[in-house]
């Protein structure tokens, strides 16, 4: 019976801490996120946060499509002037920031003015090689809202100066899977930060110009 109280208890522990710590970082990151392209502030580089081009179905995969567009947004809007775009190619069939390059290239960005890191595997990733690969001390990420939030939120605790622009966010069932999972993903996102957790690769010094 007490075993079963301590079960009990832990698991209402886990959620409240779950929902406290995701409202927090919602609350922290919230004047730093941007929906209208012409009150952003202009940053020199724009980090895209990979995905993935096709869904398990074969479609294209709306995430990508819309933060692909919105890359393209900004930096025809002058609001950045170099596109560095962080994704997994961790297999040699699975390459997303050279599909995001290709396909930028297609609408028009010259290829000088993108730069990929091959070892963004995660979001924490993307955002720490940003700043000591990269070398970037101030960036506009660009993703949707509930991902731009877990970025931010390691971007501060690293010292990286950022703000975000919102891509178009998704609807349906898929959408609502990927919020569910964004629950955990910022919970996990707080124990990095607190065990300074650092990415899995990091490498020789690159500099965007």
């Amino acid at each position: 019976m007490k075993l079963k109280k301590l079960l009990f208890r832990g698991l209402i522990i886990t959620i409240v801490y779950v929902f406290v710590i995701n409202n927090w970082i919602v609350y922290q990151t919230k004047n730093l996120i941007y929906d209208d392209i012409s009150h952003i502030p202009k940053n020199k580089v724009g980090l895209v946060l990979g995905a993935g081009k096709f869904t398990s179905s074969g479609h294209i995969n709306l995430y990508y499509k819309y933060r692909l567009q919105a890359a393209i947004d900004l930096f025809n809007s002058g609001k950045i002037e170099f596109i560095l775009v962080s994704g997994d190619n961790g297999r040699k069939d699975y390459d997303e920031p050279t599909d995001f390059k290709n396909d930028l290239i297609k609408k028009g960005i010259p290829e000088h003015k993108i730069f990929l890191d091959y070892a963004g595997f995660r979001t924490l990733d993307s955002v720490v090689r940003a700043k000591e690969v990269f070398q970037l001390n101030s960036v506009t990420i660009i993703s949707q809202q509930f991902h731009n939030e877990r970025a931010l939120y390691i971007a501060k605790h690293k010292n990286i100066k950022a703000i975000a622009f919102n891509a178009k966010d998704t609807h349906g069932k898929y959408s609502y899977k990927t919020r569910l999972r964004e629950y955990l993903a910022k919970t996990k996102a707080s124990f990095d930060v607190l065990f300074n957790v650092q990415p899995k690769y990091l490498g020789k010094k690159i500099k965007i110009s």
